[in-house]
């Protein structure tokens, strides 16, 4: 295992696959990784102001017969940003790129989610691999409207301010309002996975590095080259997600010349967290091929 390990999450205590935990320097970040399992190499990248606890079961499944790796995106969990200023997609592209090189991880697929899916396209399409992304509900069109223009800058102003920041902190971190928060997700998860998103949600780390993902996060780029990004994509879709709508998904594969969308009634945004083993059946589904 390479880097400077730690053997538990530095941060946040009692965190999954701790014990899996270590961080390493590549710049311009401190990552926080979680490694696991023997086989071909998955890389698992979570969705804006996600970590890998979101990851936890899948993570169990696939350790079966899977070298899983899971990191924290900069500025996210327990990943410590050294640039305020490289939480766009292609600067953090560029940034986990810089990561798997140092590693050397040798990847066989992508999982991700939301967000996370941009991510993972940006990553194949800049190494011109045929590497299959598997995506849970993929983010990928910005906001229509006022919104897409307006969301931005307040998010913008919002990171600038170490005062709203704790404010959002406060609003954010009370289990009633984490509960409530889930339920815009469409996404019914445990009392354990409530737990660790409020404690992610009492971090202002956390949360600035989500502000700032929010604020730099532009997608307009991605849309233009959909068309052209050849990667074998699957995109799994919860129908009853509420974050990322299901017909925007099948909007962007009907751009794409090699994706193919599966819908699973009774799931929300947070389908790997709903349901681990169906997510990592997929993946293995997708690597049979």
């Amino acid at each position: 295992m390479a880097g400077d390990s730690m053997g538990a999450a530095e941060t946040l205590t009692a965190w999954p696959h701790a014990e899996h935990s270590y961080f390493v320097d590549v710049r311009p970040h401190h990552w926080h990784v979680q490694e696991l399992g023997q086989g071909d190499t998955v890389l698992l990248l979570h969705g804006a102001s996600g970590s890998t606890h979101s990851w936890r079961d899948v993570m169990t499944d696939l350790a079966r017969d899977h070298h899983v790796v899971a990191i924290d995106l900069p500025g996210h969990g327990q990943t410590k940003l050294g640039s305020r200023h490289r939480s766009s997609l292609p600067l953090m592209a560029q940034d986990v790129q810089a990561l798997i090189d140092n590693e050397g991880w040798n990847i066989k697929a992508i999982l991700a989610h939301s967000a996370g899916a941009a991510l993972g396209l940006r990553l194949l399409q800049s190494t011109q691999s045929n590497t299959p992304l598997i995506a849970v509900n993929p983010a990928l069109t910005p906001f229509k409207g006022l919104a897409g223009v307006l969301f931005p800058i307040a998010a913008r102003v919002v990171a600038l301010s170490p005062i709203m920041t704790k404010v959002i902190k406060r609003k954010m971190s009370g289990p009633g309002q984490v509960v409530s928060l889930m339920e815009t997700t469409g996404s019914t998860i445990s009392p354990e996975g409530l737990n660790h998103y409020a404690k992610l949600f009492r971090s202002d780390s956390h949360l600035d590095g989500t502000l700032l993902m929010m604020a730099q996060w532009k997608l307009d780029g991605l849309v233009a080259d959909l068309a052209k990004i050849t990667v074998p994509c699957t995109f799994l879709v919860g129908n009853n997600d509420k974050a990322v709508p299901p017909q925007s998904v099948r909007d962007s594969a009907l751009k794409m010349p090699n994706a193919t969308v599966l819908t699973f009634d009774g799931y929300g945004h947070l389908l790997h967290e709903e349901a681990p083993a169906l997510v990592a059946d997929q993946l293995r589904a997708v690597l049979r091929k």
